[in-house]
């Protein structure tokens, strides 16, 4: 996985769980498989609301991953998620919808529904219309479960959509007549991508699902009338992004750290006031500061010609790290130092981090070992945080 590979695959999601709800009866689970080369998500929609609807999409979700992640077989796979969900007593469907998506780096994608609304394949700015095959499976009390099953080569630049009804029904009863009686309907949904993603084409997917979800609440009167979920999955050319942080452990390599940052192709980000300086020296650049908000808890960013954030170090990535870990989304909070280097990495595909192991006595007695130093438990953190809940790729090395 990296820069040598022509397509990455990211993928997010965003969620608003109904109004007076504890928890979101959706769910949506993505998993990189064969060193990324492959991601496997799920959107499961579990009957009503609350808990217990929590709870059963859980265990579809689940499941479904499980199984795609295994090459079973779909039908049976299905069908045994099936037979596993209970089934609603008045209306005699199973307590849980789901969508399961499976893309490969080199393109080939397929795609399983079971009662969500259809997924959008969304190219060159245009929903694109892919066939889909039906299966009609027979259940143990009976009934009939119809799963729609869509194969084909996805290409860098597509946008797979897909999302709970809570996004598709938005505004259903709500007073009105005609076609916003019944919802905002798939049309709608479809012709509000293109619309965004004509006047944003670099949207990441993170963003666009948020953007539909922040449409869908708004259509709702900004109280959600159901659990509302949009997930994107987006093929592109990796964004990357290099993380410097900390000073080398011999001033001999200082010059080095501001070789690497100076070749780096990609956004670039200062986090530590150390850093800042030595790189301000190396490179010839000045170094201005940049008045922080009253009350902050955080230092206040500064500025240096050539990179797009520089923060202070230790506090800021804990910060971070407390944000990702508790997956907030950073748009909810006042900017700063901390929310934007959180939006900066969760929009990035590939994080380079590249660590001075220089002591600060500052932050710890300089003769405990290296391994306790607070920044490299701080990394080890963002690293995992990163890998395991953003699927981004992260690699960390040290000066």
């Amino acid at each position: 996985m990296g820069t040598s590979r022509s397509c990455f695959i990211e993928v997010d999601h965003a969620q608003e769980r109904k109004a007076s709800q504890a928890a979101c009866g959706d769910v949506f689970l993505s998993q990189k498989l064969e060193e990324g080369d492959r991601v496997v998500s799920v959107l499961a929609d579990g009957l009503g609301s609350g808990i217990k609807a929590s709870v059963l999409a859980q265990l579809t979700a689940t499941m479904a991953a499980r199984y795609a992640a295994e090459n079973a077989d779909i039908t049976r796979a299905a069908a045994t998620i099936l037979e596993t969900l209970p089934v609603c007593s008045e209306r005699q469907i199973a307590y849980s919808t789901f969508t399961i998506v499976d893309v490969e780096a080199r393109g080939e994608t397929r795609v399983v529904e079971y009662d969500n609304p259809p997924f959008l394949l969304i190219r060159g700015g245009e929903v694109v219309a892919v066939p889909k095959e039906e299966r009609r499976l027979p259940t143990a009390d009976g009934r009939e479960a119809l799963l729609r099953e869509a194969r084909f080569t996805a290409q860098p630049g597509d946008r797979i959509v897909i999302c709970s009804d809570g996004v598709t029904q938005a505004r259903a009863g709500i007073s009105g007549s005609g076609p916003s009686r019944l919802g905002w309907g798939q049309q709608a949904l479809s012709a509000y991508l293109k619309e965004l993603l004509q006047g944003s084409p670099g949207l990441s997917a993170r963003q666009l699902a948020r953007q539909v979800v922040v449409k869908a609440l708004a259509l709702d009167g900004q109280r959600a009338k159901d659990d509302i979920t949009c997930g994107v999955i987006y093929l592109r050319v990796p964004r990357e992004v290099l993380v410097l942080t900390g000073a080398p452990v011999d001033t001999a390599r200082d010059a080095m750290l501001a070789q690497r940052a100076r070749a780096f192709q990609g956004r670039k980000i200062i986090c530590g006031g150390t850093t800042a300086r030595i790189l301000s020296r190396e490179l010839g650049l000045s170094l201005l500061s940049r008045p922080g908000q009253l009350g902050g808890t955080l230092p206040p960013e500064s500025q240096m010609q050539g990179f797009d954030l520089v923060t202070e170090g230790a506090l800021t990535l804990a910060a971070v790290i407390r944000l990702l870990e508790a997956q907030e989304v950073p748009e909810r909070f006042q900017p700063s130092p901390a929310t934007r280097l959180a939006e900066a990495l969760v929009d990035s595909d590939v994080i380079h981090v590249l660590a001075g192991t220089r002591i600060n006595e500052a932050m710890q007695d300089p003769t405990l070992p290296l391994e306790l130093d607070i920044r490299r438990n701080l990394l080890q953190r963002l690293q995992r945080v990163l890998q395991e809940t953003y699927l981004k790729e992260v690699r960390v090395s040290f000066l």
